[in-house]
């Protein structure tokens, strides 16, 4: 059986890899290993994303950062099953049914909600189109008012003009009649 010690009297001898002339089949460097150039038998280097992929990297990288990590089955790998376990399972079952139906919740609220706002605009906007509507038809009831005033004014105004002028006639004729 190995005790994972070498051995006493084995002897290791350490040994460089030799550099590949043909720069074609070594990977290139990242830029912190180009400066300081290693030995080592395999080197890292990043993987190469086109911008598409960096983008979503991105995006998945921030949103592996930002999700809790929530490890929930902590029973073991064990062969067997223990008496507990069968509690525990029920308790993990009852907990994502729970969360389950929370979300369902959540979206038949979030769609509700949405329906209302949805219909509460149609409403504003047909009650707006019936406004602007009798306000129209109340401005033309104005203007018409307005008209028909006019008119009266400027037909007494003529009358009166008539009138005035029948009475300066007159008044002409009694003065030369003396």
């Amino acid at each position: 059986m190995s005790t994972g010690k070498p051995k006493e009297g084995a002897e290791f001898q350490m040994v460089a890899v030799p550099a590949k002339s043909n720069s074609l089949m070594k990977p290139p460097l990242p830029p912190a290993a180009a400066a300081a150039a290693s030995n080592a038998i395999v080197e890292y280097t990043g993987p190469v994303f086109k911008e598409e992929e960096e983008d979503l990297e991105i995006k998945l990288r921030r949103i592996i950062d930002n999700v809790p990590v929530r490890v929930s089955n902590t029973s073991g790998s064990s062969a067997g099953s223990g008496s507990g376990d069968f509690h525990q399972y029920r308790q993990m079952r009852r907990k994502e049914q729970d969360r389950l139906a929370r979300m369902e919740v959540d979206y038949q609220k979030r769609k509700e909600e949405a329906e209302f706002i949805m219909r509460r605009e149609e409403r504003l906007k047909a009650a707006e189109e019936r406004t602007a509507k009798k306000r129209a038809k109340r401005q033309k009831k104005k203007q018409r008012k307005k008209e028909k005033k006019m008119k009266l004014n400027a037909g007494e105004e003529q009358q009166a003009k008539e009138d005035s002028s029948d009475d300066g006639d007159s008044a002409n004729e009694e003065e030369a009649a003396p």
